[in-house]
């Protein structure tokens, strides 16, 4: 494995963080790639995938590439530059023949409310304009994968949270307001089960599958844990700061008066179908493959996270 590079774009970000780690922990030579790179910072490339050139001076003589980018949570910008983002990520990665590991969500299954539990073989008729973006963007890897042009695994997460992730209803329902003095408040129905992923999984279980050829050319769900309510995440948020919190629910039509002064309050209104019914991801596929996986309890994924927020 010596002759490896493994380069992981978006590594300033939560998940590209957790795999960096991952890849250390495995002794596997790396090359980290951000838009916002600080000058003189000999370990990490700075590059915006937006450009081809770019992308394939950040990926030129890599062996694996991990593409775990956060865009903006705005579906203007998602249509608009995921597509792109990922053509640029392709051409660059066919031109140096790497393998790509492309961190995809779920967002593209619909119509909603989608089957209980949903496998990587669900329809694709997205209802959201998010959707339609994730959609488009994963038919490109499809396709070139398909015709033979890229190399390429897809990890496909659940809503996840783990330490120093901010774009998580786990940070944005409970601690970040939990660590401020204030009650968690939920937009999704607080008594509906779902199932979240670890970014600690999400990196182990995208290492492996890029280092398993076997798994290469195919979609697989990414480990998740038992479905709970946020009713259940916040007991759990609660034993662990010592508080004793109750979540409010805040209904649809007072989220939509409050989301006209807070844009991204929008954006997140649009999935709430998510929490409409069970919202439950089946990783049977995953498991079968890799049966001694261990998926970390949410009881320590979440002590993990506030963690890593704490001021020490």
């Amino acid at each position: 494995m010596n002759n490896q590079l493994h380069t992981i774009l978006g590594a300033s970000g939560a998940t590209g963080k957790a795999v960096i780690k991952e890849l250390q922990q495995r002794d596997l030579p790396i090359r980290l790639v951000q838009r916002n790179a600080k000058a003189g910072d000999k370990e990490t490339i700075k590059a915006d995938l937006l450009s081809a050139d770019e992308a394939k001076i950040a990926i030129k003589g890599s062996t694996h590439v991990y593409l775990c980018v956060a865009l903006p949570y705005d579906s203007k910008i998602w249509l608009e530059k995921w597509p792109l983002i990922m053509q640029n990520v392709i051409d660059a990665c066919a031109e140096t023949n790497a393998i790509l590991i492309f961190l995809d969500n779920a967002y593209m299954y619909g119509p909603a409310p989608l089957a209980i539990p949903f496998a990587e073989n669900h329809s694709q008729n997205p209802g959201t304009k998010k959707g339609l973006a994730r959609k488009k963007t994963i038919d490109l890897l499809i396709k070139a994968m398909e015709y033979k042009k890229v190399n390429a695994v897809i990890g496909r997460s659940a809503d996840f949270y783990g330490p120093h992730t901010i774009s998580s209803a786990f940070y944005n329902s409970f601690l970040e307001k939990m660590l401020a003095g204030k009650a968690p408040q939920s937009i999704g129905k607080i008594n509906v089960k779902h199932t979240y992923a670890n970014t600690t999984d999400n990196a182990k279980a995208l290492v492996s599958l890029a280092l398993d050829p076997s798994t290469h050319g195919q979609v697989w769900h990414l480990p998740v844990g038992e479905p709970i309510t946020v009713e259940e995440v916040t007991v759990i948020f609660n034993k662990i700061l010592g508080s004793n919190y109750k979540i409010s629910y805040l209904p649809p039509i007072i989220a939509k008066i409050v989301s006209i002064f807070i844009p991204v309050l929008n954006e997140a209104v649009v999935m709430l179908y998510q929490f409409d019914n069970e919202y439950i991801m089946s990783f049977d596929k995953f498991k079968k493959h890799f049966p001694d996986f261990k998926v970390t309890p949410y009881e320590i994924g979440i002590k993990d996270m506030i963690k890593s927020f704490q001021v020490e």
